[in-house]
């Protein structure tokens, strides 16, 4: 009778005129956060110039950071006075934890209950699959997350302090793990640089390197692996996500490697070491990070494409990362694989993988694609200036909220910031958040009408 009782509670919360539906709470909360990030980095006080940045670019600035993407229309080191820092910094880590989790704290340091509306809520945000133990979840990984970022700022510190001081070398090092840890992408080494100038430079390389593998892994991977490395009973779920992102990175690594080994703009001049270390940053940055040591508009168009890919792929779910994430397109490889063997059931690791999921997974993709080509067609006819390899760079950048950029986005035109604002945002709330957000999903008879099936000509 209590399981019953729950499920009738929980569908007369869903289905109240759908008006204030998980999804649909995640949008706007985002949409709120941008918004006041807006208003704070159009005063003239956040500028250096004291001259507002003006409504589109504090727009654009502000969205990026929100949706830890790292697109940038102003240079973020030379351009911000410290405020303006200080916003972006707050905007790029509640964006990267999400703003129900941070609320969740709050709420939890005043003391306040949870309902069981703010329960559903947590839980879409943070990905979990039920809603047992979705406050807590939350909780640790927000302890998590700042113990990871209070560590890499410490290493950080070991290098940036001697370099600019000690308040600014402290300021630089909690900065750059906010933003590494949340994959944003945001530096404030200046002049467009990013991270090239520790390109040889193994602490900041991997110290920013394992920072991003972390964030971009997802909290369940995380709290699976700590709660069960002793038993390496690992879930299905973790086990998908560290098979992937061993390969993309093992993959990614090899190819960038052969792609620009001669190429005197960016691995060209260096050892075989330094060499290798930048190859698998490149990696592992090209998948949602956002930060570069080498000059991202000096790649082949060859490393340019495989960017392309693994900013669609991104990172993976319930994790700062965007993307369709590895998991997704983990379980399309595997639907492939079962197709072509002839097998009926989906699965890896001896376990099946319902269809409702690899339906999911087809959907996120397919509406991935779809804005992709759509953003990359109407991007392409507005700055009509740009080679068409830079423009879908952009837009893939901004889809998988990745950063990463050939050097256009601050001489974009007003239409065409716009459409990179929407692309950022869908990219971070996910094109099926969205879409559930939009549409009506109240339950009715149709849903249990069954049709006869028929067979139609594939392929």
């Amino acid at each position: 009778m209590k399981q019953k009782g729950l499920k009738t509670n929980i569908t007369s919360i869903l289905s109240k005129d759908n008006i204030m539906s998980p999804p649909r709470i995640l949008v706007f909360g985002f949409a709120t956060v941008i918004l006041i990030g807006t208003m704070l980095l159009m005063l003239p006080t956040a500028s250096l110039d004291n001259q507002s940045v003006g409504f589109v670019n504090a727009l654009f600035t502000a969205t990026s950071a929100v949706c830890v993407t790292g697109l940038v229309v102003v240079d973020t080191g030379t351009h911000w006075t410290i405020f303006g820092k200080t916003v972006i910094l707050f905007l790029i880590q509640i964006g990267g934890i999400g703003f129900m989790s941070m609320a969740t704290l709050f709420a939890v340091l005043l003391g306040k209950r949870i309902s069981l509306k703010e329960r559903l809520i947590i839980q879409q945000a943070v990905n979990q699959n039920t809603l047992s133990g979705v406050v807590k979840f939350s909780l640790y990984m927000l302890g998590l997350t700042f113990l990871l970022e209070s560590i890499g700022a410490l290493l950080l510190s070991i290098r940036f302090i001697p370099e600019y001081g000690l308040l600014k070398g402290i300021g630089y090092s909690i900065f750059h793990s906010v933003s590494a840890f949340c994959n944003a992408g945001f530096d404030l080494i200046g002049n467009g640089r990013s991270l090239t100038p520790y390109v040889t430079d193994p602490l900041v390389t991997f110290t920013v390197g394992t920072l991003v593998i972390l964030g971009g892994i997802g909290f369940a991977v995380i709290v699976d692996v700590v709660s069960n490395h002793k038993k390496k009973r690992f879930t299905l779920h973790t086990k998908i996500v560290l098979t992937m992102t061993l390969f993309l990175l093992t993959t990614g690594t090899m190819l960038f490697l052969f792609f620009e080994w001669n190429n005197a703009a960016t691995l060209g001049g260096l050892s075989m070491p330094n060499k290798l270390m930048a190859s698998f940053f490149q990696s592992l940055t090209t998948r949602t990070a956002g930060f570069n040591t080498v000059d991202t508009a000096g790649l082949t168009n060859a490393s340019k494409l495989l960017t392309i890919i693994f900013m669609f792929i991104g990172g993976s779910p319930a994790s700062t990362a965007g993307g369709i994430k590895t998991v997704t397109f983990g379980i399309i490889l595997i639907m492939a694989l079962t197709v072509i063997q002839g097998k009926d059931r989906v699965g890896i690791f001896k376990r099946d993988i319902s269809y409702s999921i690899v339906n999911r997974a087809i959907t996120i993709a397919v509406f991935a694609m779809l804005i992709l080509i759509i953003i990359t067609m109407t991007m392409t006819a507005v700055e009509s200036q740009f080679e068409f390899m830079d423009i879908l760079f952009e837009v893939a950048s901004a889809l998988g909220t990745v950063g990463l950029s050939t050097g256009v986005t601050s001489q974009l035109s007003n239409p065409g910031k716009l459409l990179l604002i929407f692309t950022m945002f869908t990219g971070r709330v996910g094109t099926l958040t969205i879409a559930f957000a939009l549409a009506n999903r109240q339950q009715n008879y149709r849903n249990l009408v069954q049709y006869p099936e028929e067979k139609v000509i594939v392929g």
